[in-house]
């Protein structure tokens, strides 16, 4: 059945189906949320107001369009919030250059270690653009479909996700060159 389908069958009472619409989402937006926020608890406590807030919300959505990037859109909302209250929280960050310069630098980096890099690297990026990178290179999403997600026109889209795409390069190279 489609998930516009079981979203109908949600609101006219089988409450027991939106399960299912969990159990379809969940990996993907979940993966999503970690990529965008950085550590599982964020991501988890994003996720489930999402689910939660798109159950209440059901009866406003538009049952002749598509369910998922509705409820992708909700996501995206509760990143950038609970984004913005991690940041609020984090702000203390102490970087020690002399430190950092001397530490000896690993010789092959395995697989866990490269996968920490990208994490620190996706991190470096503003908001805005990682969410942008990620919907378009991590989600693969076309940026007409990211702009109705987000709100914002394609072009500026298409400039995030190239600034994204610059800046990570350049945190990479940093990285390999130390």
């Amino acid at each position: 059945m489609s998930d516009e389908g079981i979203a109908r069958r949600v609101r006219s009472g089988d409450t027991a189906a939106f399960a299912e619409l969990v159990a379809r989402y969940r990996d993907r937006l979940g993966r999503y949320a970690l990529h965008m926020l950085g550590n599982r608890e964020d991501a988890e406590e994003a996720l489930q107001d999402s689910f939660v807030r798109a159950y209440r919300s059901l009866a406003r959505w538009n049952d002749t369009a598509p369910f998922g990037p509705w409820l992708f859109a909700i996501l995206v909302n509760r990143c950038r919030t609970t984004g913005r209250r991690t940041a609020r929280r984090d702000r203390i960050f102490v970087r020690d250059d002399v430190t950092l310069s001397t530490a000896p630098a690993p010789e092959a980096p395995d697989h866990a270690e490269w996968d920490d890099t990208i994490r620190r690297a996706l991190d470096r990026l503003a908001p805005a653009s990682r969410e942008a990178f990620l919907l378009k290179h991590v989600e693969e999403l076309e940026y007409d479909d990211m702009a109705r997600l987000t709100g914002v026109g394609v072009s500026a889209l298409k400039m995030r996700v190239k600034r994204a795409c610059d800046e990570l390069r350049s945190f990479l190279t940093e990285v390999e060159h130390v």
